[in-house]
């Protein structure tokens, strides 16, 4: 299967429409690193080239895990390295200060073992901090040559659009992508507090500016792949709780007929869904196997029709076989 590219303002190389995930990844033992490392491998074999973590995945580990893989490989001018910071941590509730941003981008260069990160989004927003002193800190980081394109992830278009104001003012490099969620099953509340999940009217944002989205949880956390039904309530307290919806039993219900029909299975047509919008989005998945992986893979090879898009979403009433 081929993979697709996409652009985004600021990353002078095309981009893997498919962006794998590293949250889980850990340097130790060394049997798990042999097996996290064979995962990027075979996301780069599949023309992959695009990884995502963050400053706070597993304390660091999952930065170290990227890192030490890069240094082995010696690779890091081939693949692209999606960072995020500002997380909250124990203590800190808020942390979308200059003074913090500053401390993750370094310790963050420091565990991945490079100089610089090609796609830096800030984790979550503060809408009490002002968006200049932010635009700022990140541009310092831009003209020192650690940062290649910045954003944000969890924010508001509205948010996104104040600070994107503020740089064109200022002469300053702007947003130029988002990573909320953005999935087939619709969450009826956030998955972790102040989390942003794209409604009706955000996608309409993204689709007339033809921004990039960087979807997380782009696959619903695993709704589409059998294990949930309306009875079984404690497999995963946050899939229950955000995804158990009459409506989103019905978009299951759709997308294993649609799968029936193009002999394939739902969790692909899920995925399919999200990069078929019409705006360019960048899904971001978090396989833990090899097969699973594949899976995701195989979701580029999966054709949706604007009609089928809608039908899936319960937007309009089936479309002719």
């Amino acid at each position: 299967m081929a993979m697709e590219y996409g652009s985004i303002e600021g990353i002078d190389r095309p981009v893997s429409r498919l962006v794998l995930g590293t949250m889980a990844y850990r340097p130790e033992p060394e049997e798990r690193y042999a097996h996290w490392a064979g995962m990027l491998d075979a996301f780069v074999a599949a023309g992959g080239n695009m990884f995502d973590t963050a400053h706070t995945y597993g304390g660091g580990r999952s930065e170290q895990t990227l890192g030490r893989w890069l240094r082995e490989r010696g690779n890091r001018e081939q693949v692209l390295i999606l960072d995020k910071g500002a997380h909250p941590q124990a203590g800190q509730p808020r942390r979308v200060t200059p003074d913090a941003i500053d401390a993750d981008i370094a310790e963050s260069l420091e565990r991945l073992q490079t100089g610089y990160v090609d796609l830096y989004l800030l984790h979550r927003d503060d809408p009490s901090v002002p968006v200049g002193p932010i635009v700022e800190c990140l541009n310092r980081h831009v003209a020192a040559g650690r940062l290649r394109a910045i954003g944000g992830s969890n924010w508001t278009s509205g948010r996104i659009d104040e600070a994107n104001a503020y740089a064109d003012a200022q002469g300053l490099r702007p947003f130029t992508a988002s990573s909320p969620n953005l999935s087939l099953a619709v969450a009826g509340e956030p998955l972790w507090p102040d989390c942003v999940t794209v409604d009706a009217q955000e996608l309409r944002w993204y689709r007339e500016r033809q921004f990039p989205l960087l979807s997380w949880s782009s696959q619903s956390r695993g709704f589409f792949s059998g294990r949930f039904s309306p009875e079984q309530r404690d497999i995963d307290p946050d899939v229950t709780r955000a995804f158990y919806s009459d409506g989103n039993w019905e978009r299951l219900r759709r997308a294993r007929e649609l799968a029936a029909r193009k002999g394939t299975t739902p969790t692909r047509v899920a995925l399919a869904w999200v990069l078929r919008q019409p705006l360019p989005t960048f899904p971001l998945i978090g396989p833990l196997k090899p097969e699973e992986l594949g899976d995701s893979l195989a979701a580029l090879q999966v054709a949706l029709s604007e009609e089928e898009r809608q039908w899936l979403q319960l937007e309009r009433e089936a479309p002719a076989p």
